[in-house]
């Protein structure tokens, strides 16, 4: 049995990035899919810590909150940066994709038809921390902080997918961010699982728009 279980909705939601670090760093995982029915009527809701998923176990232990989780893996993989220097940056880096992962999810589910438009007007302002980033570090030519991969990679790369999706051209003006994207989806591993009906054929968000 795969040590490794993500209790979610069917959707890519929060938990894709640590899907796709998992599946980069050939791991397996097993998913427990909870239907909307089954989070209304059953127990389950009241028995997550913050009444919230996901839910991810690892042996016996049970963690919640999807940064945390992606910490743990980074922690316990090898994909938290080499040195406390690099760790901190990783961090930085997540809680700017976490910072940006919540003004979509507000867009998505709160007021998708009459704010996409502002939103995709000014997405080029929230995605340049992340171009200067890349940029200082090897040119833009390896990863987000350092010299091998960190979870912090694998969030920021979810997000810049999504974004993609909600606007195609999002990444023109920004080429080293583009090349990134092209450069992540490429490792062998990540690829497969990107191309596969287990990312393809799951929607994004819960509500269908995307």
């Amino acid at each position: 049995m795969p040590p490794y279980t993500i209790v979610y909705f069917a959707v890519r939601g929060r938990c894709e990035a640590m899907r796709m670090l998992l599946a980069d760093q050939g791991h397996s995982w097993k998913e427990e899919v909870v239907t909307m029915d089954k989070w209304l009527q059953s127990p389950l809701k009241a028995s997550c810590l913050y009444g919230q998923l996901p839910k991810f176990l690892d042996g016996d232990l049970t963690l919640y909150q999807s940064n945390a989780i992606l910490r743990h893996l980074g922690r316990s993989l090898g994909l938290y940066g080499k040195n406390p220097r690099e760790a901190a940056l990783v961090d930085m880096v997540n809680d700017g994709v976490e910072e940006l992962r919540s003004k979509y999810v507000t867009l998505i589910y709160t007021n998708y038809e009459t704010g996409k438009d502002d939103y995709v007007k000014a997405l080029p302002s929230y995605l340049k921390p992340f171009d200067t980033l890349l940029s200082q570090n090897k040119g833009g030519q390896a990863f987000i902080v350092g010299d091998q991969i960190s979870f912090a990679d694998y969030n920021l790369l979810d997000l810049l997918l999504i974004h993609q999706v909600l606007a195609s051209g999002c990444l023109d003006a920004f080429p080293l961010l583009s090349a990134y994207v092209a450069r992540l989806s490429a490792r062998p591993k990540l690829k497969a699982f990107l191309e596969s009906p287990e990312h393809v054929n799951l929607p994004i968000n819960g509500n269908g728009k995307q």
